[in-house]
């Protein structure tokens, strides 16, 4: 079973999708009329939209996640 999610980061208005398996990311346009597409409107407009992911945080670098930081 793969293991992809869509990620979105605050203040980028681009969305990226990531491979857990392959190790890879790459900027994702969901394609038009789907409820991906529907969700990053939302996004766009100031919501934050969460499903099928259990944690998830933002830091400022690898180095600090590596460290365990969870805030810069």
């Amino acid at each position: 079973m793969a293991r992809i999610v869509v990620i979105g980061a605050p203040g980028e208005t681009g969305l990226w999708v990531a491979d857990i398996d392959a190790g890879t990311i790459k900027p994702f346009q969901p394609p038009a009329g789907t409820a991906l597409e529907a969700a990053g409107k939302l996004r766009a407009s100031g919501a934050t939209i969460i499903k099928g992911v259990d944690f998830a945080v933002s830091v400022k670098s690898a180095d600090d996640a590596f460290s365990g930081h969870l805030d810069g």
